[in-house]
């Protein structure tokens, strides 16, 4: 599930999204078909890899990064 170069895959991509909806682990793992055990482990790879400490500065990031890319979207001219 780890991407070596500090990008997060699109499984861990999966697990970010819910986890900034304000999904519980239980909520995650049921939606993504994996136990409790395995979302706090990506978790904590996801962490590592982004350099945070919590669930909050993963959503605060997840959520910037949404808002520059439908910025970037608007802003490109119509086909």
């Amino acid at each position: 599930m780890q991407s070596s170069n500090g990008t997060p895959s699109d499984r861990e991509q999966q697990l970010i999204e819910l986890v900034a909806q304000g999904h519980t682990n239980r909520k995650v793992a049921q939606a993504l078909g994996i136990s409790e055990y395995a979302v706090k482990n990506d978790l904590r790879i996801i962490y590592n890899k982004l350099g945070f400490w919590n669930r909050v500065e993963l959503a605060l990031w997840y959520e910037a990064r949404r808002s520059e890319r439908e910025a970037s979207l608007e802003a490109q001219p119509a086909q």
